[in-house]
């Protein structure tokens, strides 16, 4: 399955900064209704995804009845992403 949204970057504090795009609430619905497919724990979804030009496997975190894309901070630089910036993000689940 691949989804493709627009998402806002968002950063959750914790030990350490972490930059994250929140999966729109249609989205994570049907993600939701596979998830048990797909989850190797904890709920956390494996993915593939892309952002511009930047493709990587990861896998999405659940948090609020929804899901969170991890950003890791190579592909940010590599793209220009900021905290707050809306970005197109393409996911491929399942890795």
């Amino acid at each position: 399955m691949e989804l493709t949204f627009d998402g806002t970057v968002i950063e959750w504090r914790g030990p350490a900064p972490f930059v994250f795009v929140r999966v729109p609430d249609e989205e994570s619905e049907e993600i939701h209704a596979v998830a048990n497919e797909l989850t190797y724990g904890w709920g956390c979804i494996p993915v593939g995804v892309r952002v511009g030009g930047s493709e990587w496997t990861t896998a999405l975190m659940p948090k609020d009845g929804a899901y969170l894309v991890p950003l890791r901070k190579a592909f940010r630089e590599a793209e220009g992403i900021e905290v707050d910036d809306v970005v197109p993000v393409t996911l491929s689940l399942g890795g």
